[in-house]
């Protein structure tokens, strides 16, 4: 029965080993939700793991069926990625963000997790001196354990009080030290949802060009920024890049949202045309390969996963390619994510919650997959252990390398009229604790 005691709470962290549920991983939070539920029988509302809340694209069903039926399965898949699937990618790229990048430098990867752990490690090992990974946060929690993991350098800074040209200050004040290798973000912002403006990104590219620095721009929720309309291939407006400012740049394009092509673990590292080709002399000594791209497939990904699922890239392939000849309209289908984001944030705002990242400058930012919730002047730590006491899941905004008081929400597992009625009644018992 909720609300569950502090108890049954504190007991359950224990065993989980979480003394502060604020800096627990998204995955230690599904388990955690996963024992309580098991032990009190309530089904948790779940506003803390970003799974796809919409059925998986029925074209790169098909297409992954049919590569499969014929014998895909028992055959390596290239290390660079199949070739259609480069072609598409390309073809994908130029229609939806207009920019032009050779098939020859996308290259297909186990999720966007893996381009960007691997793109972490190589831009880590271009230059002695440049050993550290920057990160704009917030961000994807998983993104900031990478380096740990790696044991590479790195250092965050929360973008809340740097908007616009304040950007620019605070990315010298980094980048002229001359340890930075890499700055990796996202956009659409995960978790806060705020979008890059143009002059944001010109100010990344810019920066990045003056100090030699590597840009990896997460797109895991490309064209999600329903103010405008993104979703007619080959015309304006285009999703907005730092691609437009820099060659110094890889996007990380992945199906699990875009396509609701999570299970498959499939996506693309799309590198520059420039940087592709560039050689660095440190690759050539450790590997007998000189260039970024080369390196990126032949070494790094080989090395960690020997390649990507042969059939999910012949799905991926059609996928991209129903998209940009205008066949699946895969924006429309992800619209849906809006109206819910819409409809619960009318919810936790009438139980006295408030948006922590509200602002794009002097736009109030996108409905969309996530956004970020504080409640009065709560810490992280005592707002999730109170969530959870009512039977709601979500993580700490300090996980994801921001310094303001909040969760995260994602809106993915809010479907049916029942679940938003669930989390209306659970966020009146949450205030009467």
């Amino acid at each position: 029965m909720l609300p569950i005691s502090k108890e049954i709470i504190d007991r359950v962290l224990k065993e989980a080993d979480i003394s502060d549920v604020s800096k627990a991983s998204i995955r230690q939070n599904v388990a955690v939700g996963l024992e309580l539920e098991s032990l009190t029988g309530e089904k948790f509302t779940h506003l803390e793991i970003g799974v796809p809340g919409i059925n998986a694209c029925p074209i790169g069903i098909e297409a992954q069926k049919k590569a499969l039926d014929e014998g895909i399965a028992s055959i390596y898949p290239i290390i660079s990625g199949l070739p259609e699937l480069k072609k598409n990618a390309s073809e994908f790229v130029k229609a939806f963000i207009d920019i032009d990048i050779a098939p020859k430098g996308i290259v297909p990867t186990v999720g966007s997790m893996q381009a960007a752990f691997n793109l972490v490690l190589e831009c880590s090992q271009l230059h002695r001196e440049k050993d550290t990974i920057l990160y704009i946060c917030p961000g994807f929690s998983a993104h900031g354990r990478q380096p740990d993991v790696l044991g590479i350098k790195n250092e965050i800074f929360d973008i809340y009080e740097y908007r616009s040209e304040k950007l620019r200050e605070k990315l010298e004040s980094y980048m002229s030290k001359g340890n930075i290798a890499a700055i990796l973000y996202s956009n659409p912002n995960n978790p806060a949802w705020i979008c890059l403006t143009e002059e944001e990104l010109r100010i990344i590219g810019e920066c990045a060009t003056k100090y030699d620095v590597i840009v990896l721009e997460d797109m895991a929720y490309l064209c999600m920024d329903f103010r405008k309309d993104l979703s007619v291939p080959y015309k304006p407006p285009f999703q907005p890049t730092v691609a437009k400012y820099t060659d110094n740049y890889v996007l990380m394009l992945s199906a699990s949202k875009i396509f609701s092509y999570a299970g498959e673990r499939v996506a693309l590292a799309c590198i520059s045309d420039k940087l592709y080709k560039r050689e660095y002399p440190l690759l050539r000594e450790r590997y007998g390969l000189g260039t970024f791209g080369d390196n990126f497939s032949l070494n790094y990904l080989y090395c960690a996963s020997s390649g990507t699922s042969h059939s999910a890239q012949y799905a991926l392939a059609a996928m991209l390619k129903a998209a940009y000849e205008g066949k699946y309209d895969f924006v429309f289908q992800v619209r849906e994510y809006a109206a819910r984001s819409q409809r619960s944030r009318e919810i936790l705002e009438r139980h006295n919650f408030h948006l922590v990242y509200d602002k794009d400058i002097d736009q109030t930012i996108s409905d969309g997959f996530f956004y970020t919730a504080g409640y009065k002047d709560l810490d992280n730590k005592e707002l999730l252990e109170r969530l959870m006491r009512c039977g709601i899941l979500a993580i700490g905004l300090n996980s994801t390398g921001s310094g303001q008081r909040g969760i995260r929400v994602c809106v993915s597992r809010l479907v049916s009229d029942e679940d938003f009625e669930t989390l209306d009644r659970r966020l009146s018992l949450f205030e009467n604790l």
